[in-house]
């Protein structure tokens, strides 16, 4: 991979990974479209690393303020001490299915998983699933009134996300309109339900590549691909609050059906 190859994969997953389209996908089609290799589970973690530096910075008031109250209740041995402290450990208990999940289908996921027709098959299934969420939720509530089980419900539907083409925060948009929060709540919940395991997944991915050994220009490009991510990451969180406060999810579920439709008939 050289390095306008790292560049052009960084944007892609920085545009796509916020937006409920799977970055995953997009990494797997994207090489796909312009003749290059797919370039493989352990690339597309690893520069996650960069959209997880754009969520701590943009969210950096809520993680400093769930991070301190989750570290006080543990100090004073009640860890829903305050609802900060609940909703940082009820987030770290919501990551754990997708956790397990990744490690027990580690090899599915990296390998029969991203056959481009699992893609384009789950890129259709989700937007229907988003479609029936968008219109059944009553969407009349915020982060602060989710309780325990109703995160744990978002961090299942997060464990859609190992299934290239299902999209991360497609996924816990949807759980988060199924529980009844508005537009934006989802948005933002997911993002910070995802923290734990966007950085847990790319750090994994990231000893793996070292222990099989990368040459200096390709930690060169992987750097560059990771900041590229960074920047076009944070811009596309600012991008989706803004859109989901007036607008609905339609036009990701027709697009995703568009996309996943095409790669199918393609496939043919």
């Amino acid at each position: 991979m050289d390095w306008i190859q790292a560049l052009v994969l960084g944007i892609v997953q920085g545009l796509s990974e916020f937006l409920p389209i799977s970055s995953t996908a997009h990494l797997r089609i994207v090489p796909e479209l312009l003749g290059w290799s797919d370039p493989g589970a352990e690339f597309s973690a690893v520069i996650q690393l960069g959209t997880l530096v754009a969520v701590l910075l943009f969210f950096r008031k809520d993680v400093v303020q769930l991070s301190s109250a989750a570290l006080e209740s543990l100090w004073h041995r009640n860890l829903f001490e305050t609802p900060e402290s609940k909703m940082a450990w009820s987030i770290a208990a919501g990551t754990i299915p997708v956790v397990v999940l990744g490690l027990g289908f580690k090899d599915f996921i990296k390998n029969e998983a991203r056959e481009l027709w699992v893609i384009g098959t789950a890129l259709i299934v989700l937007a229907i699933f988003l479609y029936l969420a968008e219109r059944l939720s009553s969407r009349n509530r915020d982060i602060k009134q989710l309780s325990f089980l109703q995160i744990q419900l978002i961090g299942l539907t997060q464990a859609l996300a190992l299934i290239p083409g299902c999209s991360r925060s497609g996924s816990t948009i949807m759980g988060g309109l199924m529980v009844g929060l508005n537009r934006e709540a989802a948005a933002r919940f997911s993002f910070l339900l995802g923290l734990p395991a966007i950085f847990g997944s790319g750090l994994y991915e990231l000893k793996e590549l070292m222990e099989i050994g990368i040459s200096s220009d390709q930690y060169i490009n992987l750097i560059l691909g990771i900041l590229a991510a960074f920047v076009v990451g944070y811009l596309s969180i600012e991008l989706l609050l803004r859109f989901l406060r007036n607008h609905g999810t339609l036009v990701f579920v027709i697009y995703r059906i568009v996309l996943g439709t095409g790669i199918l008939i393609f496939l043919v």
